[in-house]
């Protein structure tokens, strides 16, 4: 089996995982845990979200009115804290997702060049 690269942890650019947390409760309500989980697969293990980091942003998401918390029971039948997206946050994650596809354009122009087009 082919050797992957480290994943991408402190690389993460700056407000890039408040992004992904919101994408991932489009999905539907989920527990830290899950989100962190989710983000790991869906990036096929690339991007690894720690506790240090993902707690602090669910707590900033949800004092931005960007995701709600409520209290329920996980698979383990144990007592978990839930996160959902709020309408705000569908806004912020729309704007965001805009802005994102915007950097990666730039980003991609500066890469890859066009041919100077004749004069």
């Amino acid at each position: 089996m082919p050797r992957r690269e480290s994943p991408l942890q402190s690389e993460m650019i700056q407000g890039t995982l408040d992004m992904l947390i919101l994408q991932t409760l489009v999905l539907g309500a989920a527990h830290g845990q899950t989100i962190a989980h989710a983000i790991e697969r869906g990036s096929e293990e690339v991007l690894q979200v720690e506790h240090g980091s993902l707690y602090p942003a669910l707590h900033r998401l949800k004092n931005r009115g960007w995701i709600a918390a409520f209290w329920g029971t996980s698979e383990n039948n144990r007592k978990a804290r839930y996160y959902r997206l709020t309408p705000e946050g569908k806004r912020q994650l729309a704007a965001q997702t805009s802005r994102w596809e915007q950097l990666v354009q730039a980003i991609g122009l500066i890469l890859n060049p066009a041919t100077e087009k004749p004069r």
